[in-house]
């Protein structure tokens, strides 16, 4: 087992080169640098061993060729949410051994200068990939866009596009647990099933499947008291006009 002080292999994941359509392996370059476990003298940053990364769909925003301060640069290092152990600290707010959740780098050891938007993890009684979703952005996004945004009450109705996502997924079981009634879009046979019969939505659509959206809100909803956009496309066309007097 690698010690601090030692100069150990750091497995690293590098973004190739801007991507157009759907992401390829070949998009991506998976190398091995080296790395000395110790942070520089007078560092106030932390010395991380990535323990999980998420890979979201936010992140194939970033792989686009666009003015952006976030997106990829090609040759440089891939980074998302995940999981990983203090291994050293130059923080006053973190010691060797805590757990912390935020944006990583993908690699096996990083060194983060500054670590102020990392979150350390108090509650280790569940697994920590859970970190990476409920207890992680999904959950954070999901939890307070409907609880504080929305402020459902009982017996409204809920509308969820991309509802088979890491965050429509949740909305739409927090939804039923407030029992609001649900529907939500989906676009495949699979994760239409998924909806229903394994998180609950009260109906369920695949607007890849359906000729006019606007009649298969009217047919599945009245009136619609909150609107959860996960991806904001067309879908905001048809939904509108079926907003309930002070929806969301």
């Amino acid at each position: 087992m690698a010690q601090i002080g030692d100069e150990v292999k750091n497995k690293q994941v590098i973004f190739r080169d801007y991507v157009n359509g759907f992401p390829k392996e070949s998009d991506f370059i998976i190398t091995s640098a080296t790395i000395r476990l110790k942070l520089p003298q007078d560092s106030n940053g932390l010395l991380l061993k990535t323990l999980y990364l998420s890979c979201d769909p936010f992140m194939r925003m970033l792989m686009k060729n666009q003015p952006s301060p976030f997106s990829y640069s090609p040759g440089s290092l891939v980074f998302g949410y995940g999981v990983a152990k203090v291994l050293e600290s130059g923080h006053s707010d973190f010691n060797e051994g805590d757990l912390v959740w935020g944006m990583l780098k993908w690699e096996e050891y990083s060194v983060l200068e500054d670590p102020g938007k990392l979150i350390k993890i108090h509650h280790t009684d569940v697994p920590l990939s859970y970190y990476t979703g409920i207890l992680g952005m999904p959950g954070i996004t999901a939890y307070f866009g409907f609880h504080d945004v929305c402020s459902p009450k009982k017996g409204e109705y809920v509308f969820v596009s991309a509802a088979s996502g890491a965050v429509g997924q949740i909305v739409g079981q927090l939804a039923k647990l407030m029992g609001c009634y649900v529907v939500g879009s989906a676009g495949s046979r699979e994760k239409i099933e998924l909806l229903k019969n394994t998180f609950g939505f009260d109906e369920v659509f695949n607007y890849k499947e359906e000729p006019d959206l606007n009649a298969a809100l009217k047919r599945l909803v009245y009136l619609i008291d909150y609107i959860i956009y996960i991806i904001k496309t067309l879908m905001n066309r048809w939904t509108t006009p079926l907003m309930a007097n002070n929806g969301r």
